[in-house]
Parts: structure tokens; sequence; C-alpha cells
């Protein structure tokens, strides 16, 4: 932001040159935006308006809903614009912009998932006293933190990469503006940025996952002492949907962003993997909460 050698605006890459490929890009972003659109504002719809549901493990998948559309909505769009377009343009300021509340929802998507998996925990392990445990202040508390940090964790990474110079290049070899290919045109020494996302995600992100990998220990213990198959069975179908997607979202942010950008590495996978990350999810998650949740295929039933 005040930098002088910063270029007015950055150039964006795609898959391929193909013209067939471009096409065939542009029909998947936007079936794969609407069906991630229309099924996250429907579960949105639905919790809100069904009493039952108006639950602690409901309430945080509502915030999972309304968080993926944000999520998706922040690079999806800007695709579409460009995607059959010769040259992909996004200028200075509307690259920051979409890197700052991308990089918001993702953290926030993470604390979110680990908040998720504490109410699993509760409710397994300690049925008799979940509604004591998990009463709505304490939902509220963690649900804000969770935006919150997200939006901490987005200024810092956002503030360090903008005040870089980028008399390079302007072109960003990605699909969207993001940390690593920003990294990678910049004429500035990047050790410092590639130290803070490994620091500021060692403290803000990291914790989230082992706190999500001891509230499955857990669980996993309790189940097994359900005497009955069809008990652990029922037990365990409550966790299934959750698991699927903290699975899809670590496995596919992980492999992007604890790689150092000065390593040699492929953009061109890096492109493949914040597909994954960044559309794909939003758009599993609507249909995985929906699929495997008995209460809200009857609601979307009724």
């Amino acid at each position: 932001m005040g930098n002088q050698t910063a270029p007015m605006e950055f150039v964006l890459t795609d898959f391929s040159e193909e013209p067939i490929l471009k096409v065939l890009s542009f029909v998947l972003f936007l079936f794969t935006y609407l069906v991630a659109t229309v099924g996250n504002v429907m579960i949105i719809l639905i919790i809100m308006h069904v009493p039952h549901l108006r639950t602690p493990m409901y309430f945080f998948i509502l915030n999972l809903a309304i968080l993926d559309v944000c999520y998706i909505s922040t690079t999806v769009p800007n695709m579409l614009d460009n995607s059959l377009k010769q040259v992909k343009r996004i200028s200075f300021g509307g690259c920051v912009v979409q890197m700052y509340f991308f990089l918001s929802m993702a953290a926030t998507e993470s604390f979110l998932l680990a908040a998720m998996s504490y109410d699993r925990y509760v409710a397994i392990c300690n049925p008799l006293r979940y509604t004591v445990i998990m009463n709505w202040r304490l939902c509220l508390q963690l649900a804000a933190t969770s935006w919150i940090i997200g939006f901490i964790y987005s200024s810092i990474h956002t503030a360090s990469t903008f005040t870089l110079e980028f008399c390079r290049s302007n072109v960003i070899d990605h699909i969207f503006c993001d940390i690593p290919p920003l990294l990678n045109i910049s004429c500035s020494n990047t050790k410092i940025n590639e130290f803070l996302i490994f620091v500021v995600g060692a403290v803000l992100i990291l914790p989230c996952f082992p706190l999500i990998v001891i509230s499955y220990v857990y669980i996993v213990r309790a189940i097994m002492r359900i005497p009955s198959a069809t008990g652990r069975k029922k037990t365990f179908s409550t966790c299934v949907s959750h698991l699927i997607a903290v699975s899809l979202f670590y496995l596919t942010g992980t492999s992007v962003y604890l790689r150092p950008a000065s390593a040699n590495s492929s953009f061109q996978q890096n492109k493949i993997s914040a597909v994954f990350y960044s559309i794909f999810v939003p758009m599993v998650n609507p249909i995985i909460y929906s699929l495997r949740n008995k209460e809200l295929k009857g609601a979307i039933k009724t």
C-alpha cells in the first residue's frame, strides 16, 4: 500500500491457453459456483427457519455455510469474468481485497472446523453435560473467535505481502491472488514473509489440526466403549461429515502453504490444489452435510 514500485494491475494465468480448455474451465467453475451457492444458501435458510435445528451443531453448520458462500465468492466471480479473456487482469487494489478476504475465509474455516470437532467431542464424550457445556454463550464465543482470528491472520499476511516491491513482473502464475505466487514475482527479500507464513500459521492456524485430532482420539475411544455395533455405527455417523470436510480442507491447503515460496515447486500443481480447497470444498460441504444428516435431509424434503 504506499509501494512506489507497485504495478497498476496484475495479470493472472490460466490452466491452459487452449480455447476448448478455457471454455471447459468456465463451464466447470460456473457449475461449481452455482451448486456451492445454492447448496449453502439452502442450508442457511433451512437451519434459520426450522425450530428443532437450532442446536449448537447446526449453529456451527450454519456458520460454515455462510463462510463457504463468502469463501467461494472471493475468487470464482473474478475467475469467471477473466476465463474467456485473452489477458486476465486484476487491479492492484482488487488483488489486495481478493487476497485479504480469501485468507480471512480460509483461516476462519480452519478454526470453525476445530470448534465443530470440540462440539462433537462434548456430545459424544459428555452427553449428559452437553447442553450445559455447549451453551449459546460458548457457541457464540467460539464462532466469533473463529471469524476474528481469520481477519487477524489475513491482515498480517496481506500487509506484509503488499509492502513488497513487484518490479520483477506483474504476471501472477496463479488463478487468483495468493501469497506464494505473489512472493515469487517480488524483487524484495521475501525471507521475512516466508518466515511469517510458518510462524503466524503455527501460532494461529496450526493448533487447530492437533485439537481436531485429539478430539477424535477421545471420540473414537468413547465410541469403542459402546457395547452394540449398531450404537457404535450410529454415533460415529454423526462425525463422518465433519471428518470428510476436515480431510478435504487440510490435505489440499497444507500442500501449498507449508512449502516455502522459494522451493522448487510446480505452480500448476498449486493451481489444482487451490481449486480443491477454495472452490471444490465450499461446493462439497453442503452436499456432505445434507446427505449424511437425516435431520437436514428430512427438513429439505419437507
